[in-house]
């Protein structure tokens, strides 16, 4: 099948990401002299704006960076912690077994904001007015409304009617949700961000001065304010059926900033990849390329019964060291070089058989012991006499709406000089929590994704991060910058990208060609997010798919469960011709409006 657009190829820079407003924002700031630091910050406002069901100035980020001239990443990490003050009998003592997937109780420190002013301060050149500048435009005068969010705000309206009236007054347009296509605006996000450089503005003249008056304001100002003042005006409507109150409170956000470190490597071929510590899933991905390259992957064909065995086979692995190893590294030790060790690579990589293994298998680095907690049934944490009586209004089927797939967004940016930056923001989705009315969005639920089971690396505890999902990706190659790329997916992010890293690497596609080859991923593993579903044995692809590679994956032992072409993934791409001599952008094709800009 022909790629359906051409890899894009151009002198000045390169951005990619999820909606094609943001790209457009992100080329503007490059094209204005700003580097591509500069132009990620950008179009990660404008998507707080214009993809409000994937993400919000409350959710959070996960990005990786790298600077010119120099060979090494840095991951800087824009997950907030759990409130200081709780513990797992903060939960259970409500008789949950299980962080609600919406509502209150699970807001963590919302880090979005605090990620991208460090990424701006440290690593851009810009003014916070500049980069803030198109985001404003879109909130303050409005923009075409995605059928997505349209259809999200339909199904939430009579939540946010009765219920969230902070959301109603924000999503809905006299009590009616706005239809696809028709122009929406926020102007209560937009006067946030004008807030917010005004507090640059008026604390200092210096540029790096300004940033830091912005994350104080945001944290420790008006912002950090009115969250609290939201959260003690009283218990609101959760997934549980029940009404509880917020457990995060000002000393959180004054007591949080985002954090910079170098960013976890592995080499596969001639590339030196980088991920995400382990308070993210980023790791995964290169246990994944330690197992696999032990293997012809080229030989077998990329489209043969072999290679998706092989592959899915090595996820199964990674992940379930994901689900045994990994969480906050603040609060325990997590055996990241183990992991990644070449001995017990090799004994890991043993375990992949002709047949499809059925259950997760964590390996044991260093001889230590794991475990891996076992789910709780889905229906658990939604039993009680108050949400049996809403049966006959059917709010139970509205609020399972606020828990149902939340997804991410995706910014990637380079510039002619050799810098390349990759961004993961989520979390504030519209339908994950009420919304602060006064400020324009909602606060995120990261703290779903951790364990209410103690003992774990990724157990709730106060003051620490739960693991997250997002997980951007920068490659160089032969010591150059190369690509950064990433995609939304929750818990399949790192197996989407790297079968787009693959196809570049094993298989020689170029960039846009490598985002719209088939996409598969294994549900063996446990979802991060409430209440943490996994389907043993079941290999989801789309349906370019052979069916004689079908037919052999099933005689293998694999579930094989066929889903429409191009609905998996949405990845973006942005790096360097193979000589250095060019930048280059691709976007998938998938849900239609990623897109990628250059010039």
């Amino acid at each position: 099948m022909p790629p359906s657009k051409p890899e894009l190829i151009g002198t000045i820079g390169a951005v990619a990401s999820t909606h094609w407003l943001a790209s457009a924002a992100g080329m503007r700031i490059l094209a204005n002299g700003g580097n591509a630091f500069d132009a990620a910050v950008a179009a990660g406002f404008v998507l707080q704006v214009v993809e409000p069901h994937f993400n919000g100035l409350g959710g959070d980020i996960s990005i990786v960076a790298h600077r010119a001239r120099r060979d090494d990443v840095q991951a800087i990490c824009g997950q907030g912690p759990m409130p200081g003050a709780i513990g797992i009998d903060t939960f259970t003592d409500l008789g949950l077994t299980s962080i609600p997937g919406s509502g209150l109780l699970s807001a963590c420190v919302p880090g979005a904001f605090g990620g991208w002013m460090r990424l701006l301060e440290e690593f851009g050149t810009m003014r916070l007015a500049e980069v803030l500048e198109p985001a404003i435009g879109y909130a303050d005068n409005g923009f075409p409304l995605l059928p997505e969010t349209a259809r999200a705000i339909e199904v939430l309206a009579p939540l946010f009617r009765d219920e969230w009236l902070g959301s109603g007054a924000i999503y809905l347009r006299g009590g009616i949700a706005p239809a696809a296509g028709s122009r929406f605006r926020n102007p209560a996000l937009a006067h946030t961000y004008q807030r917010l450089i005004k507090a640059a503005e008026s604390a200092s003249a210096d540029r790096d001065a300004q940033i830091r008056a912005a994350h104080d304001a945001f944290y420790k100002g008006f912002v950090a304010e009115e969250i609290s003042d939201f959260l003690a005006s009283g218990p609101m409507l959760d997934s549980t059926g029940r009404r509880h109150r917020g457990l995060l409170t000002a000393d959180d956000l004054a007591g949080w900033e985002a954090t910079v470190e170098t960013a976890p490597s592995h080499a596969y071929g001639p590339y030196q990849v980088f991920k995400p510590g382990p308070w993210s899933q980023g790791p995964v991905f290169l246990q994944q390329l330690a197992l696999l390259d032990g293997f012809d992957l080229a030989a077998m064909g990329s489209d043969s019964a072999d290679y998706l065995h092989t592959v899915i086979e090595c996820t199964k692995l990674a992940m379930a060291d994901r689900e045994a190893w990994y969480g906050d590294p603040d609060f325990g030790d997590v055996p990241l070089a183990g992991l990644l060790d070449e001995d017990y690579t090799r004994a890991r990589r043993a375990l992949v058989q002709a047949r499809a293994a059925l259950t997760l298998r964590p390996g044991a680095p260093g001889g230590r012991t794991s475990f891996i907690p076992e789910p709780p049934a889905p229906d658990e944490t939604e039993a009680s006499s108050e949400w049996m009586s809403q049966l006959r209004n059917g709010l139970p089927t509205i609020l399972a709406a606020t828990t149902t797939k939340n997804d991410t967004c995706t910014v990637t940016a380079v510039d002619r000089h050799g810098n390349m930056v990759a961004a993961t923001p989520s979390g504030g989705w519209l339908k994950s929590s009420p919304a602060i009315g006064g400020l324009g969005f909602p606060l995120g639920t990261r703290g779903q994704c951790a364990y209410l089971t103690p003992g774990h690396p990724n157990s709730l505890a106060a003051g620490k991060r739960p693991r997250t999902t997002l997980s951007p990706t920068i490659a160089l190659r032969d010591g150059r910058p190369y690509v950064a790329f990433g995609t939304p997916g929750g818990d399949r992010q790192d197996q989407w990208t790297l079968q787009f890293f693959l196809n570049v690497a094993d298989f020689g596609l170029d960039f846009q060609r490598a985002t719209e080859t088939t996409a598969f991923h294994t549900d063996q593993v446990p979802a991060s997010f409430t209440p943490h579903a996994h389907r043993p044995g079941v290999l989801v692809a789309e349906r370019t798919c052979a069916p004689e590679t079908v037919a052999e994956l099933e005689r293998r032992g694999h579930t094989v469960e066929l889903v429409p072409e191009y609905s998996l993934g949405r990845v973006c791409a942005a790096g360097f011709t193979d000589d250095g001599e060019f930048v280059r952008a691709a976007a998938g094709p998938r849900a239609r409006h990623a897109y990628a800009v250059c010039e």
